[in-house]
């Protein structure tokens, strides 16, 4: 990402005016309105050419030649990176998070669902939260379940507080002692390993015991280094474009698990926390900004929440709430 252009102190000002009005009423914004809201002691007149400027440069459009200006990816881009002081959340959005992890489940899928809903309720933009990858976490138990004579179930409890449940299918049943015997193995020789590392358990001699044993380790083992997605707020989204097939285009992105993990990954690898609509990489996000953090568990980096919406999304908003909430979610995982 190239470094933003500088300007001075009185553009910086009106652009920040345009940003700011566009942002809370979504039309062009004049350059009496601007001379109101920048608080300058200049005339409208000089207000027009400094407007002017900034749309030859780039950083604002004219939609129509009697109209007001809007910003541009440019402008946006300028007006984030400039923004005054660290952005903070108001005392009761603080103590709506504070209640929220409180009160939330404790199991790790309601838990990250709930969240988009926390995000979406905060900001009124969609949501999106990457649940821990398996292949971080360690396992902290493993018990077979008979769920039938012929079906048994193998619950895993990880580190971070998934709950992986994987079904494995016998040609006959097994009675309730040759099931203990395997339970042991398991827990003993997988407790503090990762899903994608399991060891191989050191053989009983017992032919039922180990075949289970082995049937056991593989289902364990599959898929374990998904990272889950979680999204809310779509009918936020949905509501923030008059264009209908924009709608069509960016919620039929958000079905797409893959990609919605790649673009975030790829946008924090960058080293950004705000991607601004063509910068996504992603020509169905062009008239979309994605903000996102890392959430840690015990200090490592295991997944995500970010929050999608316009380009003239409110970004000082958007940024306190991924930082208060990727706190507090990291926190809550990080204390069981």
């Amino acid at each position: 990402m190239a470094d933003a252009p500088s300007l001075d102190e009185r553009k910086a000002a009106i652009l920040q005016a345009v940003v700011e009005e566009y942002i809370a009423t979504a039309q062009p914004v004049g350059s009496s309105r601007v001379a109101e809201q920048a608080s300058l002691t200049v005339s409208s007149a000089t207000v027009r050419n400094e407007l002017g400027f900034l749309e030859s440069e780039g950083f604002l459009h004219q939609p129509h030649t009697s109209a007001g200006r809007i910003p541009t990816d440019k402008g946006y881009r300028f007006f984030v990176d400039h923004l005054a002081g660290p952005p903070k959340l108001g005392a009761g959005q603080n103590r709506q998070v504070e209640k929220f992890f409180d009160q939330t489940s404790n199991e790790l899928e309601a838990m990250l669902r709930d969240t988009t809903r926390l995000l979406t309720g905060l900001t009124d933009c969609a949501a999106v939260v990457t649940g821990p990858g398996s292949d971080i976490a360690t396992i902290r138990s493993v018990q077979l379940v008979d769920l039938n004579d012929l079906t048994l179930m193998a619950v895993t409890v990880l580190s971070n507080g998934a709950v992986e449940k994987r079904v494995i299918h016998l040609d006959s049943a097994v009675d309730t002692t040759l099931m203990g015997h395997v339970n042991t193995i398991l827990d003993d020789n997988c407790r503090g390993a990762s899903l994608s590392g399991l060891p191989e358990c050191v053989p009983s001699g017992i032919a039922g015991v180990d075949a289970l044993v082995d049937l056991a380790v593989a289902a364990m083992a599959e898929d374990g280094a998904t990272n889950p997605v979680y999204v809310g707020g779509r009918a936020m989204l949905a509501d923030s474009f008059d264009a209908v097939d924009t709608v069509r285009e960016v919620l039929s992105l958000l079905e797409r698990q893959f990609i919605v993990v790649s673009l975030i990954r790829d946008i924090l690898g960058r080293g950004m926390s705000v991607a601004i609509g063509n910068e996504t990489g992603v020509q169905n996000l062009a008239e979309c900004s994605l903000v996102v953090a890392p959430y840690e568990v015990e200090g490592e980096a295991v997944g995500t929440i970010g929050l999608l919406g316009p380009t003239r999304m409110n970004y000082s908003q958007a940024l306190a709430a991924v930082a208060v909430v990727g706190t507090s979610l990291g926190d809550r995982l990080s204390s069981g």
